[in-house]
This record gives structure tokens, sequence and C-alpha cells, in this order.
């Protein structure tokens, strides 16, 4: 179970940024989008990695994955789209908070 593991920094990553965000304004506008992104990456990760997986584009030894799957692919290649989904906008808001900080005299 190798592959469950390495997401593990990942979603607590993801999960601290998101919420050093909490007192931003439009949290709830921001978790809401997120919330959205998160299902459409979600169904596109689905389709296309198992048609990627079902034309031997590639494999994933048995061995390292948590046996979870949505089809063919393995349930740990949704964390990736779904910790993106959350932690870019949350690193966007965090930087953007700054810079305008940083302009006022």
């Amino acid at each position: 179970m190798t592959y469950p593991l390495i997401i593990l920094p990942f979603v607590a990553g993801t999960l601290g940024v998101t919420l050093a965000t909490l007192t931003r304004p439009a949290f709830g506008q921001r978790m809401a989008a997120s919330a959205l992104a998160a299902a459409l990456l979600l169904i596109l990760t689905a389709v296309f990695d198992n048609v990627m997986i079902a034309a031997g584009l590639f494999t994933y030894p048995a061995e390292h994955l948590s046996g979870l799957r949505i089809g063919l692919a393995p349930l740990e290649d949704f964390s990736y789209p779904l910790c993106a989904a959350f932690l870019v906008p949350a690193v966007f808001t965090l930087l953007s908070r700054s810079r305008a900080r940083e302009r006022t005299p």
C-alpha cells in the first residue's frame, strides 16, 4: 500500500492550506466553487483513467494499491484532482491577499 501513503502529505497539505483561508472573505463561495470543480475533475478522472487503463497505456502494481477501484482506476488516482480543486484556489487566495497587503502603504 505505497500509493495511499504517498497521497497522505498531499491531502494533509491541502487541508492545512485550505483551512488557512478560513478567515478570508468569501470562504463559503470558494468552497462551493472548489466542490463543483472537484466533482467535475473526479468525473473526468474516472472516465479518462478508465479509458487509458483499458487501452493498456499504463498499469499499477497491485501490491502498491489500496485495492479499491472505480472501474479500472485505483481510488488513489482520484486524490490528486480532489486536492488540486481545493489547494489551487486556497494558495491563490493566500498569495493575492499577501500581495495586496504589501502594496498598501
